[in-house]
């Protein structure tokens, strides 16, 4: 069988959104697609399921003027490698795999910003000690078990069905329909732009990044990061859109009650992909929360 087609560098980079910030690293056996920019404390953003760098493409620029800023793309997405093993795109699993391109960079995050899936990778990082900041930022962050998404004797049967090349290239194929790509991002409760709109439908009709996706939510399981999030000691920041329709805004709520110390900010008018529509607000609260933990100067 032909290896699924993934996002060439070469030819679907050539325009890739702060490009010049762009670089190839090698750590835990991938290569890693990573953005760097700016000077300062430094932030780790990470992207959330089926994204990729674009997805900060506004938001980076702005935090680089008070931090130095560093954006992969998690395995399997975009323009890193995809494990080999099924594991290495689970949530421990990202959280090791970031973990070491930290440490093949030498950098510790004095702030971590995560949209969706991304802050539970966090979460997990900082609950596990591989990182330590001063604040996690969680933008719609998927932190909690959706209800009724998976149950326990289900998830063996999902897994190797979600993880198929067929389903991979059928899928892709199908989000090469007009419409499609739009349709299923208006569905997050967002409004993008045509260029928005363009990148991801760029990424998506790339059977291996639309496949590490699907394998991705096929192995995800945040049960243990609820179970555990109450012993969480990094200060936490919740912004949450109140227009998400992937992860609902009460969802937040849930958090508090496990983590009542954790501080929540909603977005008015916003969708999923908040820091998408709205990135000067979103980088102007992050930078605001960072200076009252004193991350970043007054």
């Amino acid at each position: 069988m032909t290896q699924l087609q993934g996002p060439s560098w070469e030819a679907d980079g050539q325009d890739w959104p702060n490009r010049d910030c762009s670089r190839f690293v090698s750590a835990a056996g991938l290569r890693w697609h990573v953005q760097y920019a700016g000077t300062g404390p430094v932030c780790l953003l990470l992207h959330g399921t089926g994204a990729s760098t674009h997805s900060f493409r506004d938001l980076l620029p702005q935090l680089a003027k008070s931090f130095t800023v560093i954006a992969p793309d998690l395995p399997g997405h975009g323009f890193t490698e995809r494990p080999r093993e099924l594991a290495g795109l689970s949530l421990p699993g990202m959280a090791a795999g970031v973990a070491a391109l930290l440490d093949e960079l030498r950098l510790s995050p004095a702030l971590a910003v995560g949209h969706s899936a991304g802050a539970a990778i966090l979460c997990r990082m900082c609950l596990d000690r591989r990182i330590e900041p001063g604040l996690l930022v969680s933008l719609n962050g998927a932190l909690l078990p959706l209800p009724g998404f998976k149950h326990p004797s289900i998830t063996p049967f999902i897994r190797p069905f979600v993880s198929s090349d067929w389903l991979s290239r059928w899928f892709a194929k199908r989000l090469e329909a007009p419409g499609e790509v739009e349709r299923l991002l208006r569905a997050t409760g967002s409004q993008l732009d045509a260029r928005g709109l363009q990148l991801y439908a760029r990424l998506v009709r790339a059977p291996a990044h639309a496949g590490a996706a699907l394998a991705m939510m096929g192995v995800w399981d945040v049960r243990p990061l609820e179970r555990e999030i109450a012993s969480l000691a990094t200060p936490l920041r919740l912004f949450v859109g109140a227009n998400d329709r992937m992860i609902l805004p009460g969802e937040a709520l849930r958090v508090l009650r496990l983590l009542p110390q954790a501080e929540l900010t909603q977005l008015p008018g916003l969708g999923h992909l908040a820091h998408e529509e709205q990135p000067a607000l979103l980088a102007q609260l992050i930078i605001d929360a960072a200076r009252e933990r004193r991350i970043v100067p007054s």
